[in-house]
C-alpha cells in the first residue's frame, strides 16, 4: 500500500509544473523547455488545483519567446499579461479569494537631460536629426533614455558621449520632471543633470544627432524656443542660477541596503542641506 501511494505522488508530482515560491505566498514558474499544448494543458490544471489547496495567492508563468504556443492556453485557464521584453512574456493570475495585491507592471522610464557648461560659458549643445525636433533649428542639451540597470549618473555620462563624444563628469541633478502619457500610456521621470567637461573636442552621432557644437550661454538662452517652452525656460534657468552659484542640486551617495537586502543604490540628496540639518541637531 505504501509502495502505491509513494508511486501515486511520484506521478501527481509529474503532472505538476516545476515552482518556485515568492515572496508574498504566491508561486514563479519559468518555462525552459519545449512543451507539447496538451501536456501543457495538463499540468497547469494539476498546478493551478495544487497551488489552490496550498492556499498560493499569485501565479507568475515566465514564457520565454519559444514558447509563445502556450500563451493561449494560460489565458483560457484565467491568466492575464502582466509584462513583456525582448526574449519573454510574463503572465499572472490571482486564484486567492481576496482582492488582486499583484503590483503593476513598470509604470514610468527614466530619462535624463545633461547640462554641459565649459569655462568659457560655452553650453554643449545639439540638433536632433529624429523626433518630433528634427529639422526644426532649436538647439538643445543632450537627452536620452536611461537603461535597464543604469543608474542615473550612468546614463547621463553615457548619453553625452554618445551623441557628442564628450567625456564628462556628473556632478549633481538640478531638478526632475514628471509627465504622464508620455510612451504608449506610461509615464516618464526626466532627470536634468549637470555636467563636467572632461573632453572638448566634438565628434557627433551621425544616427540621430545632425549636429553638435559650444554654444555661448547668452545665445543658446536667446532662442525663441527655449523662452517659449516651459521646460525649456526652466534648463536655461537652472543651468545659470549653478552658474552663478546660486543653487544647490542632489548628489548620489552610494549606500548598501540594511538587514532586508545587500545591494548597492544610490541615495540622491542636498548635502549642504542635511549638514545643516545635522550641525542643528
Amino acid at each position: 500500500m505504501e509502495k502505491f501511494l509513494g508511486q501515486n505522488k511520484k506521478i501527481h508530482e509529474l503532472l505538476l509544473l516545476p515552482a518556485v515560491n515568492d515572496e508574498h505566498g504566491g508561486v514563479i514558474v519559468e518555462l525552459k523547455d519545449p512543451m507539447d499544448t496538451n501536456v501543457f494543458r495538463l499540468m497547469l490544471k494539476a498546478s493551478i488545483k495544487q497551488w489552490k489547496l496550498q492556499g498560493k495567492k499569485g501565479l507568475w508563468i515566465k514564457f520565454p519567446i519559444e514558447l509563445a504556443n502556450l500563451i493561449e492556453i494560460a489565458v483560457k485557464e484565467g491568466f492575464w499579461y502582466h509584462h513583456a521584453e525582448p526574449h519573454y512574456l510574463m503572465l499572472v493570475h490571482w486564484i486567492a479569494d481576496t482582492e488582486s495585491t499583484i503590483p503593476a507592471n513598470a509604470s514610468h522610464k527614466v530619462s535624463i537631460g545633461a547640462i554641459v557648461l565649459n569655462h568659457k560659458r560655452e553650453l554643449l549643445v545639439v540638433q536632433e536629426n529624429i523626433g518630433r525636433l528634427k529639422g526644426s533649428g532649436v538647439w538643445k542639451i543632450p537627452t536620452g533614455a536611461v537603461d535597464e540597470g543604469e543608474n542615473i549618473f550612468e546614463g547621463a555620462i553615457r548619453e553625452v558621449k554618445e551623441e557628442t563624444g564628450i567625456d564628462t563628469q556628473f556632478l549633481e541633478v538640478l531638478a526632475f520632471r514628471q509627465i504622464h502619457k508620455s510612451f504608449f500610456g506610461k509615464s516618464e521621470l526626466f532627470f536634468i543633470c549637470m555636467m563636467r567637461p572632461l573632453s572638448f573636442d566634438i565628434q557627433k552621432q551621425e544616427l540621430e544627432i545632425e549636429a553638435a557644437q559650444w554654444m555661448p550661454f547668452g545665445e543658446y538662452a536667446a532662442q525663441p524656443s527655449i523662452q517659449k517652452d516651459g521646460l525649456f525656460n526652466y534648463i536655461k534657468d537652472l543651468c545659470l542660477a549653478k552658474a552663478e552659484g546660486d543653487y544647490q542640486g542632489f548628489t548620489p551617495l552610494p549606500i548598501t541596503s540594511s538587514v532586508f537586502d545587500d545591494h548597492m543604490s544610490f541615495l540622491y540628496f542636498s548635502k549642504d542641506g542635511l549638514d545643516q540639518e545635522s550641525s542643528a541637531i
